[in-house]
C-alpha cells in the first residue's frame, strides 16, 4: 500500500528558502509578451493572478492559457484585456462574455490533444503558474485536486511558480512532483474556489432515470464536464460494482461511493475505486480526496487516452450536448456562432467508450432551451454550430422523454427517434420539417399531430415460466418496420384472427395506426424482448377511444405465434384495463370471431365485469370497471 501523503515538512520555508518569493516578487519575473499557463478548476493559484494584476502597470501582450478556472477570474475584464489576453481551451461562465464579445480567445480542441501542443512546442509555455500542497518530508509537492494538464504545463513551462496552500489537499496518482521540478515557492493560504451542484428538478430527474436504465452493473463510469452529466449519476445509486474512470469529479461522486453503487476496485486497471484528473465541489468533496486511496489523480494523457478508456470493463461515457440534428450531429461548444462550451473529452470518451468491450456511449440533453421557448432536437443545426461528433458516430441520445439509438440506423430512423424524444410541443413542427427535408418518407405527414409517445405509466414487464423477461411499453415512431416484421411473421390463422380478413400486405398506411399514436387520447403499447440495443416485438395490443359519449375504447392485441399460450395476451389484457380504467374511462369493448376462444378466455379473464353477445359469427365483449 502507498505510503501516506500527509507527512508535511514543518521547515519547508527555511530549507527552500532561496525558492521562497512573495506572490509580488514572483510576477516580477514575467517579461511582456510571454504566455502564462493558470492551473485548472479549484488549482488555480489566486494569488499569483492577483499579483499580476497589480503589476499591470509594468506588463503588456501577456497571453493567458487556461483549460477553464472555478470562480472568479479578475483577468477576464474589458478594462485588463490590452493587457492580458485569455485563450481558454474550454468556455465557462467567468470568460464566456469575453470570448462572445471578441476580446478572449477560444482554442477547440480535444482534451487528449492538449498536452502534446504543450509538449510538442506548438504552445510553447514561458511560466507556468500553478498551485500546491506544502512540501512533504521527502522533498515533493503534491498537486492535489488538479492534475489534467497541469502535470504537462509543469513539465514543458520554461518558468515554474507555485502558489503553496496548506488548504489543498494531497492526493495519490500522478499528483506528486519533486520540489526541485519547481522555480518559486509562494507562500498563500486561501479557501480553494468551490463549486455547488444545483438541486435536480424533474427534468433532470427523468434524464438521469433514463440514463441509469443503461448503465449496468460492473460499469465504468465517465461524467463530462457539463452539469447534466454530473447531477445524472446520483440517480445509479442501485446498481452494484461500479468503478469511476473520468476527467472530472463533484461531489455527486461521494453520495454514489456512500451507497455501495461504487465498490469494486479489482476489475480497474489502476486498482482504485475512482480515477480522475482533476476535482471540483465542495469542501466536502476536497476533504475526502485528502490522502485517500480510494481516489487517483492521472494526467490528461492517460485519463483521456482512448486506448486506456477502451480497456475499461463496461465503460459507459456520459457526456452533454447543446444540439443536436435529426441526422445525429452533436454540437457542445457554441449556440450557432456563439461559443459556450468546450469539446474537452467527449470525442475521447465517445471512442474509448464504443470501443470497449460492453461499451457504451451517451449525449444527454434536456429536450428544451430558454425555459421550453426552443428545442434542443433540431432538423438543422444553427448555422455556425460546430460538430464535436459527426452522425456516424453517435449512439445513445437521452432527453427527460425517453431514449433514442442511433448507430447503424437509416435517416429515417435516426430522424423519427430523435422526434420521438423531442418535447411534445415541437414533435409535429420536426416532422414537417424532416419530411421536407427528405428525411423521412412523406406518408408520414398524414399522421398530423399524432406523435406523442406514452409516459412512464404504460411501462410493465412479466417473466415467462422459462424465465424470459418480456417488457411491455408504449409504441413508437421507430418502431413501424419492427411491427410490419412481427405481422408479416404471423400464421394465416392468427392474421385473419385478429383481423377478421385474410390480409396479405401490411403497407405503412396500416402500420402507421400501430406507431404514431397520439398517446393522450389512445393507447398501443408493445412487448418486446432485447438487449438495450436490439429489441422483438413479440405482442402488440391498445384500445382506441370511441368518438360517441359512451366513454369507452375497444381494445385489441395480438401475440406472435411462437410465443402464444404462455399467458402473454391475458397479462397485457390486464395491463390495458387498468391504463384505461386509470385514463377516466368507463370500461372498454372487443370483437372476436365465434372460433377464436383464446381470445375469449383472455377477455373472461381480465378481472372485471364482463357482458358478452352474439352477431352472426362474432361475439361482442363488453367490460365494464
Amino acid at each position: 500500500m502507498p505510503r501516506s501523503l500527509t507527512i508535511e515538512d514543518p521547515q519547508w520555508p527555511t530549507r527552500y528558502a532561496k525558492m521562497v518569493a512573495s506572490a509580488k516578487a514572483a510576477v516580477q519575473r514575467i517579461k511582456p509578451g510571454q504566455r502564462v499557463f493558470l492551473a485548472t478548476g479549484a488549482g488555480v493559484p489566486q494569488a499569483l493572478v492577483r499579483a499580476m494584476i497589480q503589476d499591470r502597470a509594468r506588463l503588456a501582450d501577456i497571453e493567458i492559457v487556461i483549460l477553464f478556472v472555478a470562480g472568479d477570474l479578475p483577468l477576464a475584464m474589458k478594462e485588463l484585456s490590452d493587457t492580458f489576453t485569455l485563450n481558454t481551451f474550454f468556455v465557462v461562465d467567468n470568460v464566456r462574455s469575453m470570448v462572445q464579445a471578441g476580446l478572449a480567445d477560444y482554442t477547440p480542441i480535444h482534451m487528449s490533444d492538449i498536452p502534446r501542443l504543450f509538449a510538442s512546442g506548438h504552445l510553447p509555455l514561458d511560466v507556468a503558474m500553478i498551485q500546491v500542497a506544502p512540501p512533504s518530508m521527502d522533498g515533493n509537492v503534491n498537486l492535489g485536486v488538479s492534475v489534467d494538464v497541469v502535470r504537462c504545463a509543469t513539465e514543458n513551462a520554461t518558468l515554474v511558480m507555485a502558489q503553496v496552500n496548506s488548504r489543498m489537499p494531497r492526493t495519490h496518482g500522478d499528483s506528486t512532483l519533486s520540489i526541485w521540478d519547481l522555480d518559486l515557492l509562494i507562500p498563500a493560504e486561501e479557501p480553494l474556489p468551490e463549486m455547488i451542484l444545483p438541486t435536480p428538478d424533474e427534468t433532470m430527474e427523468r434524464i438521469g432515470r433514463n440514463i441509469a436504465a443503461l448503465v449496468p452493473d460492473g460499469a465504468t463510469l465517465q461524467m463530462g464536464i457539463g452539469r447534466v452529466a454530473q447531477l445524472a449519476i446520483q440517480y445509479l445509486t442501485g446498481k452494484k460494482n461500479l468503478t469511476v474512470h473520468t476527467e472530472m469529479i463533484s461531489d455527486s461522486i461521494l453520495d454514489l461511493m456512500a451507497s455501495g453503487a461504487i465498490s469494486s476496485q479489482e476489475k480497474s486497471p489502476d486498482a482504485v475505486q475512482v480515477v480522475t484528473s482533476f476535482a471540483l465541489g465542495s469542501r466536502r468533496l476536497y476533504d475526502a480526496v485528502q490522502d485517500s486511496l480510494l481516489f487517483s489523480f492521472r494526467r490528461t494523457e492517460y485519463i483521456n487516452d482512448i486506448g486506456t478508456i477502451a480497456r475499461q470493463q463496461r465503460m459507459v461515457a456520459i457526456n452533454s450536448g447543446l444540439q443536436i440534428d435529426l441526422t445525429g450531429q452533436v454540437c457542445v461548444d457554441s449556440l450557432g456562432s456563439q461559443f459556450y462550451s468546450g469539446i474537452g473529452g467527449i470525442v475521447d470518451f465517445n471512442s474509448g467508450a464504443t470501443a470497449a468491450v460492453d461499451g457504451r456511449a451517451i449525449i444527454a440533453l434536456p429536450s428544451t432551451a430558454r425555459k421550453g421557448k426552443v428545442s434542443r432536437i433540431v432538423s438543422r443545426l444553427t448555422p455556425g454550430a460546430g460538430v464535436a461528433l459527426n452522425r456516424g458516430v453517435v449512439h445513445f441520445v437521452v432527453s427527460e422523454h425517453g431514449t433514442a439509438y442511433l448507430f447503424g440506423k437509416t435517416i429515417q430512423e435516426r430522424a423519427l427517434a430523435l422526434i420521438g424524444i423531442a418535447h411534445p410541443d415541437f414533435r409535429v413542427r420536426l416532422l414537417k420539417q424532416a419530411i421536407k427535408l427528405g428525411y423521412v418518407r412523406p406518408e408520414i405527414g398524414e399522421v398530423n399531430g399524432q406523435i406523442w409517445v406514452g409516459g412512464r405509466e404504460l411501462r410493465t414487464s412479466m417473466v415467462l415460466e422459462s424465465g424470459q423477461l418480456i417488457t411491455f411499453r408504449s409504441s413508437r415512431p421507430t418502431d413501424w418496420k419492427a411491427v410490419k416484421k412481427m405481422l408479416y411473421s404471423l400464421s394465416e390463422g392468427t392474421v385473419y384472427r385478429r383481423f377478421m380478413s385474410h390480409v396479405r400486405r401490411f403497407p405503412f398506411n396500416k402500420l402507421k395506426n400501430f406507431t404514431f399514436i397520439d398517446q393522450r387520447r389512445d393507447v398501443v403499447v408493445v412487448g418486446v424482448v432485447a438487449d438495450d440495443k436490439n429489441e422483438r416485438i413479440v405482442a402488440i395490443g391498445g384500445y382506441n377511444v370511441a368518438e360517441d359519449a359512451t366513454n369507452q375504447a375497444e381494445v385489441a392485441f395480438l401475440v406472435r405465434d411462437d410465443w402464444q399460450g404462455q399467458g402473454i395476451g391475458t397479462f397485457m389484457m390486464r395491463h390495458l384495463a387498468n391504463v384505461a380504467r386509470n385514463a377516466g374511462l368507463a370500461g372498454v369493448t372487443a370483437e372476436t370471431l365465434t372460433d377464436n376462444r383464446p381470445m375469449q378466455a383472455v377477455l373472461e379473464k381480465c378481472g372485471f365485469a364482463v357482458r358478452t353477445r352474439m352477431d352472426g359469427e362474432t361475439v361482442h365483449f363488453d367490460i365494464d370497471f
